[in-house]
């Protein structure tokens, strides 16, 4: 999928720069054969806060985009997946914020199934659609606190 190429060439790009990468997105596009909106789309969409990224934009002179990749210790990141979540939050973004965490370190593969099922809207069918995304948040919060060390 293209997605995924654009986000791995990024990534690779932060890291062949130490995590702090300037690329004009329209000379990528053009490199790639895409348009440079899906070129934002994968940086809105992949490079966002919640995963550890800071986004500056600038634009004129062909417009220029900066990622940082923020270096942050466990329970700074689990406290900023705390607030993250807020009060409410549907199955699918908590099964992303999950993938994150995954993906972060935090939890195995095990875990990360275990916590899905714990967040889905099976094992919340007895609280009312109403309440759910709001039930499921609350216990998210739970979850993220009890990964952080003392």
């Amino acid at each position: 999928m293209l997605t995924d190429s654009i986000a791995r060439m990024i990534e690779e790009m932060l890291n062949q720069s130490n995590g702090i990468l300037e690329l004009q997105r329209n000379e990528m596009a053009s490199r790639l054969g895409c348009v440079p909106s899906q070129i934002s789309y994968v940086i809105s969409s992949r490079f966002t806060p919640e995963r550890g990224y800071v986004i500056e934009s600038r634009r004129g002179g062909g417009g220029c985009i900066r990622i940082i990749r923020k270096q942050m210790g466990q329970n700074e990141y689990l406290m900023h997946f705390f607030h993250a979540i807020g009060d409410e939050i549907d199955e699918k973004e908590a099964n992303a914020y999950l993938q994150n965490l995954a993906d972060y370190g935090l939890l195995s593969e095990q875990a990360l199934r275990v916590c899905c099922a714990a967040l889905s809207e099976q094992a919340l069918a007895p609280v009312p659609p109403a309440h759910r995304n709001a039930v499921r948040a609350r216990i998210f919060r739970q979850m993220a606190l009890s990964l952080m060390s003392e």
